[in-house]
């Protein structure tokens, strides 16, 4: 049985771990989007909570550091970041100003992207996002320090965080799927995937500049 200060620590890993996962990003609006299309959700899922898994386990042994010893990291991954999600920022857009049609009617016609495209997207929404190190590495990693021999414990929570969010986020999307039947809710919905990955990019560049 756990003793209190492990499952204290636990909690604390699992509340702030989702207080970081939940909000509204590049990432989650893709697991979404994979989540109302049916499309390969098993390997979106596992590849995002895997990562967490190994980004959150890097903080914890202090490897945020890096960023502060190798200033220069930071702003090519800022570079590289903004690059990729105006990138894809612009193909939401043109979905979203040039419908195909209904995009779920379309999957069953043979429409579905590659396991590959589609892990190749997750790995760089992923990858390639500076904030997703910050979030991890910097700011998970100074809180598990403050956990003193607890902080394996608060990273065990943290993943277990991840793991529940995107998994919820992945299968759970299926309740939608009523409501994006219509190819207006698509536009929508690209629409904001548009609009948030370019605020996030420019918000990139900015700080890379500055």
């Amino acid at each position: 049985m756990l003793s209190s200060p492990a499952l204290l620590a636990a909690a604390s890993g699992l509340g702030f771990g989702l207080s970081l996962i939940v909000a509204i990003g590049a990432q989650n609006l893709f697991v979404l989007r994979q989540g109302l299309r049916r499309e390969h959700v098993g390997a979106v899922v596992a590849i995002c909570a895997a990562s967490d898994a190994v980004l959150i386990s890097a903080g914890v042994t202090g490897a945020g550091a890096l960023l502060d010893t190798v200033p220069w990291l930071g702003t090519a991954m800022r570079w590289g970041g903004a690059a990729f999600l105006l990138a894809y920022a612009a193909l939401a857009a043109r979905r979203a100003l040039r419908p195909t049609g209904d995009a779920l009617r379309a999957d069953d016609a043979g429409m579905r992207a590659s396991l590959a495209s589609v892990v190749a997207t997750t790995a760089a929404l992923t990858w390639l996002n500076p904030h997703v190190y910050l979030d991890t590495l910097v700011l998970m990693g100074s809180v598990a320090s403050g956990q003193g021999d607890g902080r394996w414990w608060f990273a065990v929570g943290a993943v277990v965080a991840s793991v529940a969010w995107f998994t919820g986020l992945g299968y759970g999307a299926r309740l939608l799927r009523p409501l994006f039947a219509r190819p207006g809710a698509w536009r929508v919905l690209d629409g904001v995937v548009a609009a948030v990955m370019t605020a996030i990019a420019v918000g990139l560049l900015a700080a890379a500049a500055g």
